[in-house]
């Protein structure tokens, strides 16, 4: 089965940085290469709904941003790796968060999440 594993939260200071990775595997089991997959990071904090922070588009290559991360956040991904990244820059404390990566090719996939914490 297809699985994706976040790693890089933890707690950073406000105006630090850190980068999320996200790895996927299982691909093999529904037959669909991950340069076919449209990747994207989502995050929920506390009472509030999960949101669409950065995805790259499969067939464009385009990227898109949440305007609360635009020029801050930067997603990328190694299709020979299997893997995806959102390098996080100048952090604010509203940006504390579960983070979630997500692979979509008419079903969505998604880790299991990774907390980070942005607090002084």
């Amino acid at each position: 089965q297809v699985q994706l594993v976040e790693s890089g939260g933890g707690l950073v200071q406000p105006g630090g940085s850190t980068r999320l990775s996200c790895t996927a595997s299982g691909l093999t089991f529904i037959s669909v290469t991950f340069p076919t997959f449209t990747v994207s990071w989502y995050r929920q904090a506390p009472g509030k709904e999960r949101e669409m922070v950065a995805r790259i588009h499969s067939a464009s290559g385009n990227m898109e941003y949440s305007d609360s991360v635009k020029g801050r956040f930067t997603i990328s991904r190694e299709n020979s790796k299997k893997m995806v990244y959102l390098q996080m820059d100048n952090l604010k404390v509203d940006d504390t968060a579960v983070y979630y990566c997500n692979l979509w090719y008419f079903n969505d996939y998604w880790g299991q999440g990774t907390q980070v914490t942005v607090s002084s």
